[in-house]
C-alpha cells in the first residue's frame, strides 16, 4: 500500500514538473508597432507576404509596408485596424501569443531606431489628424510636441514609442492617424520640426480647449497657444 502512494505521488510529482517546463519554455510574442524590429517582426512579415498581404522584403523593420499590410488584415478579419499586433492579431494570423525559448527570441527594444522617411511620414500621420485645419507653424508645433517627448526622461524614448504610448493621441486610439493621407504641406511640417523647429518653446503637451479634455492637462504650464491649440509643459 505505501508502495502504491510513492509511486502516485513520484508519479504526480513527475507530471507537475513536465508541465511547469512547458510552460517555462514559452514566452509572451511581443506587441510590435512602428518601430519595432527584430525576429519576431520577420516572423510577421513571412506570414503577411504568404497569406497574400505584405510584398515587401523580410528585413525584421517594421515601417510603413508592414503597417499597411498589418491594417489591410485587421480589416478583413475583424480585428480593431490599429496597425498593432498583439494577441489578437499574432492569434488570427495563426501564430499563437506565445513562442517556445527553443524559437529566435524576438528583439524589439522600446527605443529601436527607425529610418528618417520612416520617422517623417509617421509624424506627418499625426500632423495630418491632429491638426490638419491649424495654420502652418500650428502644424509644426504639434510635432515638435511629439519630438520634445522623445528627449524627455518621462516619455518613450523613440518617435514610435511616443506615438504609439496608450491614449496619448486621440487620433491613433481612433484609428484617424491611418485613415488620413498627410499633405505636401504637412510633410514639409514634419521635415521642418525634425530638422529643429520647436515654436512651442520646449512644450510636452497640445490640447484645444474648446474640446473635452481631462481636468489634469489643465494643471500643465501653458506656454503659448496657436490656432485652436494650446501649448504646456
Amino acid at each position: 500500500m505505501m508502495g502504491q502512494r510513492m509511486r502516485f505521488t513520484l508519479l504526480c510529482l513527475v507530471l507537475w514538473l513536465l508541465a511547469f517546463s512547458a510552460i517555462a519554455d514559452q514566452q509572451t510574442r511581443p506587441v510590435l508597432y512602428w518601430g519595432s524590429s527584430g525576429a519576431a517582426v520577420r516572423t510577421l512579415q513571412q506570414r503577411l507576404s504568404q497569406w497574400g498581404y505584405y510584398r515587401g522584403g523580410i528585413d525584421g523593420v517594421f515601417g510603413a509596408q508592414t503597417s499597411e499590410a498589418v491594417r489591410l488584415f485587421q480589416s478583413r478579419n475583424g480585428l480593431p485596424v490599429d496597425g498593432v499586433v498583439g494577441t489578437a492579431t499574432w492569434q488570427a494570423l495563426g501564430l499563437g501569443s506565445s513562442v517556445n525559448a527553443g524559437d529566435s527570441v524576438p528583439d524589439v527594444p522600446a527605443g529601436t531606431p527607425i529610418a528618417s522617411n520612416s520617422n517623417l511620414d509617421l509624424l506627418a500621420r499625426v500632423i495630418a489628424a491632429e491638426a490638419r485645419n491649424e495654420p502652418y507653424v500650428g502644424q509644426v508645433a504639434v510635432a515638435a510636441v511629439i519630438l520634445n517627448r522623445v528627449n524627455a526622461p518621462s516619455f518613450p524614448n523613440s518617435l514610435s514609442g511616443v506615438i504609439f504610448q496608450p491614449h496619448a493621441f486621440e487620433s491613433v486610439s481612433n484609428g484617424l492617424v491611418w485613415r488620413r493621407s498627410p499633405t505636401s504641406t504637412e510633410v514639409q511640417a514634419a521635415r521642418q520640426a525634425l530638422n529643429g523647429w520647436d515654436p512651442t518653446y520646449g512644450s510636452l503637451f497640445f490640447w484645444n480647449p474648446s474640446k473635452p479634455v481631462s481636468r489634469w492637462i489643465w494643471t500643465r504650464q501653458i506656454k503659448l497657444r496657436i490656432g485652436n491649440h494650446v501649448f504646456g509643459v
